[in-house]
């Protein structure tokens, strides 16, 4: 039998790897935090994010692959790899990347605390006085939230919490214990209370200072293991699968809600997929804990600096700090709104559309709408769809008011948001107790469309306004995450949110909507057409082009359809800021695709698909990314725009976005993605700044025109920040390295999935 490295398997295979391609997402967010331009307390929040956003990724995707293990079941990643071997080297890449954490808390952040205010420090760093403060906390306030777990012969294995902070202490018993003989070791459990903070908090004149909870708990053990001899106290961290989803279910007719509460509960009982643990730990500990959880030494993090990063945003929290992080700049009118136009939505947007791009615009015009409308005895009835609320939410106290003045309001709540669910719940049965028609999920999808449709009668007759966007009806994240969204009384978008409404809520089927792309309908075959148009041109000398700004991209249909436009010779520009399992710029299959990330202050979330059309492009924008979920086991919509205006400034960010120099990472054709650095002759330009200025000049070369100029420009300027660059931005760098020191094995493990594609695609040559 023939036998191959992986190496070979992911170099060959056309597509990278879902989930080692949003480990190094994870590495451009270190780098932010590595970068010494940056304030100190903005990398903190960076570094914070990281360990999130680690621990979501454990959850999720390394729990889903474990789902995979667990039962037996077959998995081929798209790099080509089976589920052991891939296992192996997902870990390996992560473990990697922890470490690279860990330094950069060590190496290049926490040498800066003392200039900057603050410090952590351990007990024996502190004074008496500070010692007997920390000592009186124990005593007071944690002391008596402790319960330590013995687990030996006569006491069963305690249940261990998701993500809380654990102590592992090993002891040895003496004369007095009558359970067990004299001399002979136990082990104890003692689970620090989430709801306590990640620090004690102390002054020591002009500077703060934050202690661990655990070396605080640490000290004054023996206060809880009295006349007992303790041998070691290690500190580990577990985190448990939490991929469950109901997006699959058949059972058309299950109860969500109750279904969804079961769902929570068995979080907290979930496979353990990751065991952080601090150097040197205790033998017997680690034992017991990978026999009784069935890991190994790959699933198990020593950790070097802290464990759980993310306490570092208490810093950034406390009353002295607050401020030192970098502001965004106060939001600007939109081009399309003149400033006291949203006096009266409702007057000027019977003759106006309206174009938000968040943060930049602030996101007070949609919720001054939902509010009027609340108030307005005209308007008759309100219709939403919810993914994400913020708390004290002003759009949900709006529809409350709106039900209240007995106006029909019809809400689909989408409980399956995750980690939003048990919120969505509350929010949900708040709306009902108050009158409003609330629909939980629809079937097996999970809807994550963003529409509003308000209805007002205006003398004979009844007018629809809609709003649609990429971004969620939440107050709070839309200060941080970028959108779009579109404001209207268009009678062809009432009309298709009109018919989408009725689909969702009810059991109407339309045949085609004018200008709307909805999922699960027909959105893939949609982008899949208009793909092959830009190729059809570009095969009769056309213009063409195809500019796409995303937070992934995963789709094989829709990426080969990429592949060969490009072979066709259509120009390829990708704005993906998270996963993407396109491979650009391999030779004779992508040689005309270039792929970027934009990463930095603001979170990219925003969705725009651009198609040059010969000089009449097509833009749409949305909900929807390009993958499998969005297109098969979500409700989704992209919506056309077709205001001449609105056309012109959704170029316009396409085109910044791809002129920016300041926050953007080009993506190398082995995965790896380098930092785009301005060229000495190159403007600097900053999507994160630039934005903020309300400027219609730069509108000027906003057209189709100014955009195929730019495609050749900006395949100039990623060519040259490829050659410029020296090293990747993660520490693992390029798939060589990922597969290093990697044993051959027999095709039993590795599924040849490069050869099969290899002649699959002979097989259509000769065809």
């Amino acid at each position: 039998m023939k036998l191959f490295k992986s190496a070979d398997l992911i170099r060959k295979s056309k597509y990278i790897s879902r989930d080692l391609s949003w480990l190094r997402f994870n590495y451009r967010v270190l780098d932010q935090a590595k970068d010494a331009g940056r304030p100190l307390f903005d990398r903190l929040r960076f570094l914070a994010i990281t360990s999130s956003n680690l621990d979501e990724f454990f959850m999720i995707r390394v729990g889903s692959l474990y789902n995979y293990l667990d039962y037996g079941k077959e998995r081929v990643d798209y790099s080509g790899l089976r589920e052991l071997p891939f296992r192996r080297k997902l870990l390996d890449f992560a473990h990697r990347f922890v470490n690279d954490q860990s330094m950069t808390y060590l190496n290049e952040l926490k040498p800066q605390f003392e200039k900057n205010g603050f410090n952590i420090l351990r007990m024996d760093e502190l004074t008496e006085l500070e010692l007997k403060k920390a000592d009186g906390y124990f005593k007071n306030t944690i002391f008596p939230l402790l319960t330590p777990m013995v687990y030996d012969s006569y006491h069963g294995f305690p249940l261990m919490m998701n993500q809380m902070l654990i102590l592992g202490v090993v002891t040895r018993t003496g004369t007095g214990d009558l359970e067990t003989e004299k001399g002979q070791e136990r082990l104890t459990f003692v689970q620090i209370p989430q709801n306590l903070t990640r620090f004690f908090e102390l002054t020591r004149k002009e500077k703060v200072l934050f202690v661990p909870i655990e070396e605080i708990v640490r000290a004054n053990l023996p206060k809880l293991f009295r006349n007992v001899e303790i041998e070691s106290a290690d500190l580990f961290r577990i985190t448990r699968n939490g991929d469950f989803t109901l997006e699959e279910s058949e059972d058309i007719d299950t109860d969500f809600i109750k279904e969804l509460q079961q769902g929570l509960k068995t979080r907290k009982r979930g496979r353990v997929v990751r065991l952080e643990v601090e150097p040197n730990a205790s033998a017997l500990l680690m034992t017991v804990l990978k026999e009784r959880w069935k890991i190994d030494n790959g699933n198990v993090f020593v950790i070097n600096s802290l464990i759980d990063l993310k306490g570092l945003l208490q810093i950034l929290k406390h009353p002295n700090f607050r401020g030192k992080t970098s502001r965004q700049p106060a939001p600007i009118a939109p081009l399309s709104l003149p400033e006291g136009a949203d006096e009266n939505l409702f007057e000027y947007l019977k003759h106006h559309d309206v174009l938000l791009h968040h943060p930049y615009n602030s996101i007070e015009p949609m919720v001054r709408l939902l509010e009027q409308a609340a108030e307005d005895p005209q308007v008759l009835g309100i219709k939403q769809t919810i993914y994400r609320l913020a708390d004290d939410s002003r759009v949900t106290a709006a529809l409350l008011k709106a039900a209240e003045n007995g106006k029909h309001v019809s809400v689909l709540f989408e409980i399956k948001a995750r980690f939003d669910e048990e919120r969505n719940i509350r929010e949900g049965a708040r709306l009902e107790k108050a009158g409003c028609f609330v629909i939980y999920g629809v079937s097996k999808y999970k809807t994550h469309t963003k529409m509003l449709m308000v209805i007002r009668k205006e003398g004979e007759k009844v007018t629809r306004y809609v709003h649609i966007g990429s971004g969620n009806y939440n107050e709070q994240t839309s200060k941080l995450y970028t959108d779009v969204s579109l404001l209207t009384t268009n009678d062809v978008y009432g009309h298709d949110v009109s018919e989408f409404f009725n689909v969702i809520t009810g059991h109407s089927q339309p045949d085609d909507y004018e200008y709307l792309i909805t999922a699960p309908k027909d959105m893939r075959q949609q982008l899949v057409h208009l793909i092959r148009e830009e190729a059809r041109n570009a095969k009769k000398g056309l213009p063409s082009g195809i500019v796409i700004k995303i937070n992934s991209l995963e789709d094989k249909e829709v990426i080969d359809e990429l592949y060969k436009a490009s072979k066709a010779g259509v120009p390829i520009r990708l704005i993906v800021r998270g996963i993407c399992c396109l491979r650009p710029g391999r030779i004779n299959l992508s040689e005309n695709i270039e792929v970027r990330s934009v990463v930095g202050d603001l979170l990219e979330h925003s969705r725009l698909f651009y198609f040059h059309q010969a000089g009449q492009p097509r833009l749409y924008a949305g909900s929807a990314d390009v993958m499998v979920r969005s297109f098969d086991r979500r409700i989704e919509a992209l919506f056309l725009i077709v205001n001449p205006q609105l056309k012109r400034e959704a170029i316009g960010i396409l085109m910044l976005n791809l002129l920016d120099n300041q926050n953007s990472y080009v993506m190398r054709e082995d995965g790896a993605y380098i930092r785009r650095q301005p060229q000495p002759d190159e403007v600097i330009v900053n999507v994160h700044k630039d934005f903020y200025r309300r400027d219609e000049e730069r509108l000027a070369n906003a057209t189709p025109d100014g955009m195929l100029v730019l495609l050749t420009a900006a395949k100039d300027a990623e060519a040259a920040a490829l050659a410029a660059a020296e090293e990747p931005v993660e520490a693992c760098g390029p798939e060589e390295e990922l597969a290093a020191e990697e044993p051959e094995t027999e095709t039993v493990e590795y599924i040849v999935v490069a050869e099969a594609e290899d002649k699959a695609e002979a097989a259509r040559t000769n065809a």
